[in-house]
């Protein structure tokens, strides 16, 4: 039954998405974060959906009329260049055929994010994808906050089978990265019950997010929430909520939970935080060896020995900063690490020229809770190989969109010309300072 109601809520969408291809964006967006076919247990479950319906978006797309042409900026630039290179660097890889079939499940992701940037061309359909990423992602965050409360946290907490945030520590991240849209969400609810339901959303989902016992995920709670101490005027307060929390989860949480977490300070006795280590060792090695790098799946025992760290049990990086240093050498690192920067400074651009706007309060917080978003990838991905994970790469395209919708406000408060990310109004910067939604 679930198999034929998933095919049927999918062939449903075709017809829309040839009238209205943006809506393929938010179908896409559905089918590749929450995996519905992955809940059924019959045809359904290894049925291509996600291609049919980029098949479709695709056509629609030939033949729809509106005009469609990709926003030209320093971001979108460097984002082509990165990719090229990065097919370059798989031209030149130790091990071409897995690493073709790497650049090719890239590039459909790709594909996709630059098809977003070409079809989001009002707020309104970036408010509607947002809603289907929460709604995707989140439908297993709190889920597993249910089942982490239910026993005790005593299990770790999985996505959905054969995706990208199946693994414990992939989910952990991504429910991260959904959390400060779900804030988003409460403070401009699409609808009135959203903002009842979210606060538990929320609550459930950070007990997702300890129940998963991801140690990335520990570092990268630490990271978002010193940043959200850095902005809140209110820092007494915050402070003393997250102690409260951390409280909470020490006090909740059972041994397993305390022991795995104080492996981030002992990790020389961690089996697999050395091997990480000799990951990172190794991508530094090949990266160092050739400007290419090793190219996209190079983990093997015998590219180890080559390089220099002999092992009979290489892993991957876990690591989306050393995964592109193997994957695509200095340059591709350089490259990725430009194009991070370049999406915070789009967020903050919009941020600057939103602060004075009251019709523009929701462009201007979706703006901050993006850049918390980009923080919680930036802190957990140090140790997944989620580099091209597509939902960071959605939350750049989404703020490439915000950077265009808000064009016309940029240069009407700049007289014209480009406004500076740092205003030299002492008021001005002190706005910036403020916690997101403190206007």
């Amino acid at each position: 039954m679930r198999d034929i109601l998933v095919t049927l809520m999918v062939f449903a969408t075709l017809p829309y998405i040839l009238r209205y291809p943006w809506y393929g964006v938010l179908a896409w967006s559905w089918l590749s974060y929450m995996n519905p076919h992955r809940l059924a247990y019959g045809f359904a479950s290894t049925m291509p959906f996600a291609q049919i319906v980029a098949i479709v978006l695709l056509v629609a797309i030939l033949f729809n009329r509106e005009k469609k042409i990709l926003p030209s900026n320093q971001l979108v630039n460097v984002w082509v260049i990165f990719l090229v290179w990065l097919s370059i660097c798989t031209a030149a890889a130790l091990i071409p055929e897995p690493a073709q079939a790497d650049l090719i499940k890239i590039a459909k992701i790709q594909l996709i994010t630059f098809v977003t940037m070409l079809l989001m061309k009002d707020f309104q359909k970036v408010n509607q994808l947002v809603w289907v990423i929460v709604f995707s992602i989140g439908f297993y965050s709190v889920k597993g906050g249910v089942f982490t409360v239910m026993t005790g946290g005593a299990y770790h907490v999985f996505g959905p089978d054969g995706s990208d945030i199946w693994e414990n520590n992939a989910l952990a991240v991504a429910v991260l990265m959904i959390i400060p849209l779900m804030l988003y969400l409460n403070k401009f609810p699409p609808q009135p019950w959203v903002k009842k339901i979210m606060p538990f959303c929320i609550v459930l989902s950070i007990a997702s997010v300890l129940g998963s016992q991801s140690r990335g995920a520990l570092l990268a709670i630490g990271a978002v929430g010193t940043f959200f101490w850095w902005k809140t005027p209110n820092k007494f307060l915050t402070g003393f909520v997250f102690v409260v929390l951390a409280l909470f989860a020490v006090l909740f949480m059972p041994d397993s939970w305390t022991n795995r977490m104080s492996t981030t300070v002992t990790y020389e006795q961690d089996a697999s935080a050395m091997s990480r280590l000799d990951a990172w060792e190794y991508a530094i090695n090949v990266a160092s060896a050739r400007v290419t790098g090793g190219g996209l799946s190079s983990w093997s025992a015998e590219n180890y020995a080559r390089y220099g760290v002999p092992t009979p049990h290489p892993f991957v990086a876990h690591s989306i900063y050393f995964s592109v240093l193997n994957d695509s050498g200095w340059p591709g690192l350089f490259l990725f690490l430009l194009v991070l920067l370049l999406v915070w400074r789009q967020l903050g651009r919009v941020i600057v020229v939103t602060n004075d706007s009251p019709e523009h309060a929701d462009h201007n917080y979706l703006a901050r809770m993006l850049q918390v978003s980009l923080i919680a990838f930036m802190a957990g991905g140090a140790f997944l190989s989620l580099a091209y994970f597509d939902l960071a790469w959605h939350i750049m395209a989404i703020a490439i969109a915000m950077t265009e919708l808000t064009k016309g406000l940029s240069e009407k408060k700049g007289g014209g010309k480009k406004v500076k990310e740092r205003p030299n109004r002492a008021g001005a910067y002190r706005r910036r300072r403020r916690f997101p939604g403190n206007t």
